[in-house]
């Protein structure tokens, strides 16, 4: 029986369709890019037959890019397979009222492939249960948010933009009451949907936000969190504004990040506590050896965190966007934040970006962290100081081209996902690289079309 607010059973549904409150059910699953594709079907045939039965949808769409242009060169689905069907069933515990949408439930599925984002973060999941383990986790996301409305956005060819914010707006409560309209939506019906709210804020960048939801199990933030930027998105167009989640959107603004949570539990103990003294932290042994792979295969993983071109323009020094991978008590310049104490115990890293996959974040730091307590690996010192400008201290890829190197040519990944899959991605992100290589940017025209 479903018991959270706006999260549903089948009986609830049942009721809610018969009474006329709920009319749509969207089945909906994230592709490569994080984004939720699906289906709308009507109330009726999902509970007579999609809920239990599932349904289908074109195996291209794990291999499609960003504008759905069929991709050669893989091996999962292609043209001379025929691009035929993967099967998609509904995870039911993640039913829930989609309060935004009119008289509509949305419910994220599992596609029957091991390519699928979500299943490559629920193989993890349960490496993680082999140990008696579950993952606890919380997705910190920032976003621009802008008057213009996507269609008007997109007719401008995303020139001459105007921010919701006039001059930087971090903490500012006056700034972020002008556009209470949207965020105090966002926040509701969020809230309304199954998803609990921490808070709102103003971000550093001119109309640029950051939204906190109640931490969970990492399952079910990596979906919180797909839904969550499916709202904003659809609340923003109802709105006539516009909302992004680009890494970068200006070079003279701060860039978007999504810095995670994650903390390893034992039934109802944070085993991340203990005794051990590193540094001026009392941790477990299982903490510092999470951190520790955690940090060391942090550059093999990257283009999970950050997966395309504009992603890397995020770091610069002195940024918000942390480069080194060192990492620290409750320091920001480190790409590692160590923060709460005992129960609340915690790891933050600081590198991915607001761009990212959460389903391929999720399964990056598992997969990092778990290698780190089979090895039994030790963490560096804590950093103290500026890890921006220290000479000591190892760095993350900085282009998207080393970061598709290293992923492409590490033995973990190629260990926690297998050859097939590996492949797959290295694939995917290639592409990425490709077709951003090819294109010539307005910087480009403006430095170049009459001086050079």
């Amino acid at each position: 029986m479903a018991s959270r607010r706006g999260i549903l059973d089948l009986q609830e549904l049942s009721s809610l369709v018969q009474s006329g409150a709920i009319d749509t059910v969207i089945v909906g699953f994230s592709d490569c890019y994080g984004r939720l594709l699906g289906k709308r079907f009507a109330a009726d045939h999902f509970i007579n037959h999609v809920a239990h039965q599932g349904t289908h949808g074109c195996n291209y769409l794990l291999t499609v890019d960003m504008e759905m242009e069929p991709v050669a060169g893989y091996e999962f689905a292609n043209w001379d397979s025929g691009y035929g069907d993967f099967h998609i069933t509904p995870d039911l515990d993640t039913l829930c009222v989609v309060s935004w949408l009119e008289r509509t439930a949305l419910v994220i599925c599992d596609v029957d492939s091991k390519v699928a984002p979500r299943s490559l973060l629920r193989s993890q999941i349960q490496a993680t249960a082999k140990l008696g383990l579950c993952a606890q986790a919380a997705s910190e996301l920032e976003y621009y948010l802008f008057e213009n409305s996507y269609r008007d956005a997109q007719d401008r060819h995303f020139h001459n933009l105007t921010s919701a914010g006039w001059y930087l707006e971090d903490y500012h409560l006056l700034q972020a009451t002008r556009k209470e309209d949207f965020h105090g939506a966002f926040r509701r019906h969020l809230t309304q949907s199954g998803i609990p709210v921490e808070s709102t804020k103003g971000e550093w960048g001119l109309g640029q936000h950051e939204i906190n939801v109640v931490y969970s199990d990492i399952a079910s933030m990596a979906d919180r969190h797909v839904l969550l930027k499916q709202c904003a998105r659809e609340i923003a167009d109802q709105q006539n504004v516009s909302v992004t989640f680009m890494a970068k959107v200006k070079h003279d603004q701060a860039g978007s990040s999504c810095h995670i949570h994650i903390s390893l539990w034992k039934n109802t103990e944070n085993i991340f506590a203990g005794k051990h003294r590193l540094g001026s932290l009392q941790c477990s042994d299982f903490f510092r050896w999470f951190l520790a792979g955690w940090i060391k295969h942090t550059p093999d993983w990257m283009p999970f965190y950050a997966p395309n071109i504009n992603s890397y323009k995020r770091y610069q020094l002195g940024s918000w966007a942390p480069t080194s991978l060192a990492w620290s008590l409750d320091n920001r310049t480190a790409g590692f934040r160590v923060v709460g104490h005992e129960s609340s115990l915690r790891i933050e890293c600081r590198i991915p970006g607001a761009d990212c996959n959460p389903y391929l974040a999720y399964t990056a730091a598992l997969a990092s962290g778990l290698d780190g307590i089979r090895q039994q690996l030790e963490p560096p010192e804590p950093f103290q100081g500026n890890a921006y400008t220290s000479q000591g201290e190892s760095t993350i890829p900085l282009t998207f081209e080393d970061a598709i190197h290293r992923f492409s040519s590490s033995d973990l990944v190629r260990n926690v996902l297998g050859d097939a899959i590996q492949q797959h991605y290295t694939h995917f992100f290639q592409t990425e690289l490709k077709l951003s290589q090819k294109h010539v940017t307005d910087w480009e025209r403006t430095r170049y079309f009459e001086r050079i």
